[in-house]
């Protein structure tokens, strides 16, 4: 078991990257792919649910009940940072995008001090601070080179904030939950409020353009970043320390950026990659010090 997690998060790492270049390279609506994308996850789950069916009957009403609403925002997550990167006239480069959204820890941090009454550290407080300056370093370039751009930043920045909800609200259930079942009842959650979003945004329901293209980037996402990055990262963070799972964070925009620099043609700006650099730092900050935390909440338990 040693060696395995590392290579899980790596893996995992690699994954979640190309999901800002499968959606860029899509021709359908956000909306669309969203709920393609979570779709496909779920029916790719199910014969594993299947055949591991009892740990579905084993859940009870109030832990299946949790896990739709953890469901629900992750639908919404998915809905807001795909806009940003595909709602025309507003959308933003991935290198922002992936940057902003991925923005959670801090979010979490701010919220768990508030509505958790965990207070911040040092590395927390200092993370927080240095990662929001670096949002809006990036918020002001954007804007700068483009008005629209800023409204594709905050529906990326809001996405994060979802994520941050997402992680928060799942992180209880995930310790008694196991990680298939919790994973499928989520996935299947979110496909129903995205199929619901679709249907109030009247947005379509069908690929748009060369389906059968469509259709194959939608099985990617699903493949790669939701079933290889997503569920195989939840399992991974079971078993690798703090410091990994902070620098695995940061892992994504990183790897989304060099994709979109070499396959889009994306090249960041200075100012936006002063931001990110700032935002980076920040985040992998905050999450150090929530490890941290978590590890002398642990050690105090002991001790009592």
């Amino acid at each position: 078991m040693t060696g395995r997690p590392y290579a899980a998060i790596a893996l995992a790492v690699v994954s979640v990257s190309f999901s800002a270049i499968f959606i860029s390279w899509s021709g359908s609506p956000f909306i669309t792919i969203a709920l393609y994308r979570l779709a496909l996850a779920s029916l790719l789950l199910l014969p594993f649910v299947l055949w591991n069916r009892g740990v579905l009957f084993a859940l009870s009403r109030k832990e299946i009940l949790g896990m739709m609403a953890v469901g629900a925002i992750l639908a919404t997550h998915f809905t807001l940072w795909i806009g940003s990167l595909k709602i025309e006239g507003v959308s933003v480069s991935v290198a922002s995008s992936v940057i902003l959204v991925t923005s959670h820890p801090l979010m979490v941090g701010i919220l768990s001090h508030f509505v958790l009454r965990e207070r911040l550290n040092a590395w927390m407080a200092l993370g927080i601070g240095l990662g929001f300056s670096g949002v809006v370093v990036i918020a002001i370039a954007d804007s700068t080179a483009r008005s629209a751009s800023l409204v594709g930043d905050l529906l990326a920045f809001f996405g994060g904030v979802a994520a941050g909800f997402y992680f928060l609200a799942g992180r209880r259930l995930r310790q008694k939950i196991p990680l298939l079942a919790y994973a499928f009842v989520v996935y299947l959650t979110a496909t129903g409020v995205l199929f619901l979003y679709a249907l109030g945004l009247h947005e379509s329901l069908v690929p748009i353009g060369d389906v059968p293209r469509e259709l194959l980037l939608f099985l990617a996402m699903a493949l790669i970043p939701q079933i290889g990055g997503h569920t195989l990262y939840n399992w991974s963070l079971r078993w690798v320390p703090a410091p990994i799972v902070s620098l695995s964070l940061v892992g994504e925009p990183i790897g989304s950026s060099l994709l979109a620099w070499v396959l889009l043609q994306q090249v960041p700006g200075i100012a936006v990659g002063l931001g990110g650099a700032l935002a980076l730092g920040g985040i992998y900050l905050t999450a150090m010090g929530q490890g941290n935390r978590t590890r002398e909440t642990i050690a105090r338990r002991d001790v009592e």
